[in-house]
């Protein structure tokens, strides 16, 4: 399996500014690894926060990640500004795959990229539910080549 190349900024529609922290870095100095699926995390419920399509707490649909994977290309390091780039690769019809890159602040190239799927399930029964029109709906702008 070959590593991928480092994805481009202008393939994301969707970037948010984000500022390191102390305790992102290890012991080598730069952020660790599991930081980076935080960074992932928190474009993308920062996301479906502003467009209005996640309620975490009386939401009837919620969406569980069952998938995570991370590539690393540059280290980034405290006190660096970052922008994680979002897009969706795939709206499925209970899933959705969000791809997400990490760029230091005004790089064009990608320090990391990676994706995670959401699965979306009944809040209560935790069985898949179809994707909520809402939420289809506020995806759309992210995903101009996704398919289910």
């Amino acid at each position: 399996m070959s590593k991928p190349i480092p994805a481009k900024r202008a393939d994301f529609p969707h970037v948010l500014a984000i500022t390191t922290r102390w305790s992102d870095n290890d012991v080598y100095g730069h952020v660790n690894n599991v930081v980076y699926y935080s960074y992932f995390d928190t474009v993308v419920n920062e996301y479906l926060l502003r467009t209005g399509v996640l309620d975490f707490e009386g939401g009837a649909t919620i969406g569980l990640v069952v998938e995570t994977q991370c590539n690393y290309f540059a280290p980034v390091v405290f006190p660096q500004r970052i922008e994680a780039g979002l897009r969706v690769a795939k709206l499925g019809t209970t899933s959705v795959r969000y791809e997400v890159a990490i760029f230091g602040e005004g790089d064009e190239e990608a320090s990391a990229q990676g994706h995670f799927v959401h699965v979306y399930v009944d809040r209560v029964t935790r069985r898949p539910v179809p994707l909520p029109d809402a939420l289809a709906a506020a995806l759309a702008p992210l995903a101009p080549l996704a398919n289910g």
